[in-house]
């Protein structure tokens, strides 16, 4: 962790000089944070962390020399560094390559910010500000999930068998790229419907969904109201919405307030699939900041739900799965690499299809 008496150094890489300025600006703003370079192509960006070495970068997308997206793989390959990507969104191109920069690596994204003259403008500076301290602290050594055998938690004292009807994921911090690291090992008739709910920027939800989709073998989708759940098919949160399953095994959009700061929030999604599904339901807790989800999952568990978690050597940031564990729901601690493979064994498929 980085002493409170030492700056956050920051480079700062966009090739608007007008952008540029606005978030160094903020950026200086802050007596605890420091930009000590500026880049205005990407390739200037890799030279900057290579030679500065930040705790944290801010990344642009759409760059001259080199784009964000090879930047960032660069950066991520030489010299690990936690990168936000901020993105403009201009255009269905761009929203694809930033979500590809999260999958090479970067740890954040947030959408560009608008003028000082715009309404929302003080809220998405402190945000933007908060976000990259936030940064700082997270650990982006790449490590690969072993193959070991999950582990077991004795005080959850896990089931011998579970058969799993319906899975509820949350995810936050690093939760894109590890999310695509689990649907990329699933078949299209994954058995059971899987919903997630993903910290996300608003605008970026529909573009994450279709990138998503591109990644895995199960289809992939924005969750709207009233759609019936079914085996195969990943059901993204929408924008602003608690997601929910109801009565009748069908997706339920709520617009109560947030849980915590979040909206949507993974508990209301937990409690819900228990209080559908009961022990028939897999709740799975995976990398991300603070402890959302885990009133959730204490709700899941009392329900006769089954609790997995992400390890923490495999998490971006191990907040969220961490609580979990320490409240005492989680049943298995698995590597991000062994979760497609526990999910299908709890759904009552083997990896090879029997079932």
């Amino acid at each position: 962790m980085i002493p409170s008496s030492t700056p956050i150094r920051v480079v700062v890489a966009d090739d608007s000089p007008t952008s540029r300025e606005l978030l160094v600006a903020l950026l200086e703003d802050d007596p605890q944070v420091a930009v000590v370079a500026q880049a205005s192509n990407g390739a200037e960006a890799v030279d900057a962390v290579a030679t500065h070495r930040p705790d944290v970068v801010t990344m642009d997308i759409v760059m001259p020399v080199m784009n964000g997206y090879d930047a960032t793989r660069e950066i991520m390959t030489r010299t690990p560094t936690p990168i936000l990507i901020v993105s403009g969104h201009r255009d269905v191109r761009e929203a694809s390559v930033s979500m590809e920069a999260l999958g090479a690596g970067a740890v954040m994204l947030l959408p560009k910010l608008a003028g000082p003259t715009a309404d929302r403008f003080e809220m998405d500076a402190r945000r933007f500000v908060s976000s990259v301290k936030a940064m700082a602290d997270v650990s982006v050594v790449r490590r690969h999930g072993s193959r070991k055998t999950p582990r077991r938690v004795a005080a959850a004292g896990p089931r011998s068998h579970v058969r799993a009807e319906v899975l509820a994921i949350g995810t936050s911090t690093g939760g894109p790229a590890a999310l695509a690291a689990v649907l990329s090992e699933l078949p299209a008739d994954f058995p059971a419907p899987i919903l997630v709910v993903q910290h996300m920027a608003d605008k970026f939800v529909a573009s994450m969904a279709r990138w998503l989709d591109d990644q895995s073998g199960v289809t992939v989708k924005v969750a709207e109201a009233g759609e019936r759940l079914v085996g195969g098919v990943m059901y993204v949160a929408p924008p602003d919405r608690h997601l929910k399953v109801s009565a009748g095994r069908t997706v339920a959009l709520s617009d109560s307030p947030p849980v915590g700061q979040f909206r949507p929030s993974a508990s209301p999604l937990f409690q819900s699939v228990g209080e559908v599904y009961g022990p028939s339901a897999l709740g799975i807790i995976m990398t991300g900041m603070g402890s959302d989800g885990v009133d959730g999952l204490r709700a899941l568990r009392e329900l006769g739900g089954y609790i997995m978690a992400q390890d923490e050597a495999s998490c971006v940031v191990f907040g969220m799965p961490r609580r979990a564990i320490e409240s005492g729901v989680v049943h298995e601690v698995v590597p991000v690499g062994e979760i497609a493979a526990r999910m299908l064994a709890l759904a009552g498929r083997s990896a090879t299809g029997e079932v």
